[in-house]
């Protein structure tokens, strides 16, 4: 069975495109061949890594979802023999998500042997009130054929609320059921970790060509040898990843 990775969220910002780069960096690490496609309308960030051969396919038109457009979304699906990865922009959230739901798309990927899985991201700071507000949405609209990874991104700040972190908040206890895989991104920090990490996004490049960019210092490399290192067993210690 073929997986469906969805990015979902609201939020502009929280790190989407990445955590589709880093799916997709991951299945090839472990000998897949995922088909990779970029439908964010305005910041087509997933496509430019060049690397992963990522195919932009703009399912929007005039802030409502192009029947035809997404008809050729579910046509890739359909014949994928690999797992599909799929990064969505915020300014699709609301329009592709009940799109979705409406047509009973989670049940049609059932049927041809595919499974949807969905994606969302909880970040620290500002946002966070409000991702945890986009994730909760999601998990009571989505049918039961779908399931859940929630990434937790704590660049921004902590992600704890009146003294609870993600896990204690009533909009995960009251779905956890949903929850396949709670994948936390590192806490880098900021003039070595974070900032290496933040330019190599910035350069749209994969951990294995930034590790073999000879123009990154040595330390800067490995640093960004143990990010990949610390992302990658998250995901293999998420059964959903496999």
């Amino acid at each position: 069975m073929a997986k469906v990775h969805i990015i979902l969220q609201g939020k502009g910002g929280v790190g989407k495109s990445a955590i589709a780069a880093i799916v997709a960096q991951y299945k090839k690490s472990i000998g897949q061949a995922p088909v990779c496609i970029d439908t964010d309308p305005v910041n087509a960030t997933f496509a430019g890594y060049k690397a992963l051969n990522v195919r932009r396919l703009n399912i929007m038109e005039d802030d409502e979802i192009n029947t035809r457009h997404f008809d050729a979304l579910v046509e890739i699906i359909a014949t994928a023999e690999n797992d599909v990865i799929i990064d969505n922009g915020a300014s699709a959230f609301v329009p592709l998500s009940h799109y979705l739901i409406s047509n009973q798309v989670p049940a049609l990927l059932q049927e041809m042997g595919h499974e949807l899985v969905v994606h969302t991201v909880i970040t620290g700071g500002q946002a966070l009130l409000d991702t945890v507000s986009g994730f909760a949405q999601l998990a009571s609209q989505f049918p039961d054929e779908s399931i859940f990874v929630v990434w937790l991104n704590p660049y921004w700040g902590p992600i704890a609320h009146e003294g609870k972190r993600f896990e204690q908040m009533k909009a995960y206890t009251g779905n956890r059921d949903r929850v396949t895989a709670i994948v936390t991104i590192p806490d880098l920090k900021g003039e070595t970790y974070g900032r290496d990490f933040a330019e190599m996004l910035q350069d749209r490049q994969t951990f294995e060509e930034a590790l073999e960019d000879r123009t990154r210092t040595i330390m800067t490399r490995q640093r960004l040898k143990l990010v990949k290192s610390q992302l990658f067993d998250a995901l293999e210690n998420a059964a959903v990843m496999s």
